[in-house]
């Protein structure tokens, strides 16, 4: 990484890194919790490479997807395009503490939202709750131990 200690700088360095950081694949939490909603509109926040936000849109969804990584904008859209639905899916670059998509949504979803560069995640879950249209619906899925760029073992949590 260079010395910007940026979020936008961490996570175009990580995929720069490899060809494909993500599966490709749609997180198991928003095909168990999505796929039985009626399609709407969706906001995908931290997006990465799409995965969801392609399921989703392949599901007809009308998708805004937001990330922080333009590498990970532009390969999403690549990947759109492959899945044939480049046209239900708009690509946009945020800094989620800087800037948040207008609007309102039948559907916002934050799955795995992290970055060591920061935001503070509380202020961006507010703003995602705040986006919900009436009657729709918020995932959030995240991790209980340490995000995957930190070494080391995962602190105790008691339960």
């Amino acid at each position: 990484m260079t010395g910007d200690t940026s979020g936008e700088a961490f996570w175009d360095d990580r995929y720069a890194q490899h060809d494909h950081l993500w599966s490709g694949e749609p997180n198991a939490m928003i095909v168990r919790e999505a796929a039985g909603l009626p399609p709407g509109t969706a906001l995908d926040l931290g997006c990465g490479e799409g995965g969801d936000a392609i399921w989703l849109a392949a599901r007809g969804w009308r998708v805004t997807a937001a990330d922080i990584s333009r590498l990970a904008l532009e390969r999403a859209a690549r990947h759109a395009e492959d899945a044939g639905v480049a046209d239900r899916v708009d690509w946009r670059h945020h800094d989620l503490d800087a800037s948040f998509p207008a609007g309102s949504y039948d559907l916002v979803s934050a799955q795995f939202l992290h970055s060591p560069a920061g935001p503070p995640r509380e202020p961006i879950l507010r703003a995602a709750a705040a986006a919900v249209a009436p009657g729709g619906v918020l995932l959030i899925a995240g991790h209980a131990g340490p995000p995957p760029w930190e070494d080391g073992p995962a602190p105790h949590l008691p339960t």
